[in-house]
């Protein structure tokens, strides 16, 4: 199964860096729209994806992600 690690842009103008497991990162964006989870992105709606790319393993995600944050 694929992995992701993607960027958004915030309303607020800050990013939000994430990692998220699937063959498309369809749902995972539908629920930061959403606001389905309670966290840093539902209260900064709507969300704008900067960045994709994609990992064949979610430790690779990870890794990439924790990176980016560093």
């Amino acid at each position: 199964m694929a992995a992701f690690v993607y960027i958004l842009r915030c309303a607020d103008g800050s990013y939000y860096v994430g990692s998220a497991r699937g063959e498309t990162l369809g749902k995972r964006l539908g629920e930061h729209h959403a606001g389905t989870f309670q966290g840093y992105t539902s209260k900064r709606r709507p969300v704008v994806l900067v960045y994709a790319e994609e990992f064949e393993r979610i430790t690779e995600a990870i890794a990439f992600e924790r990176q980016v944050k560093g």
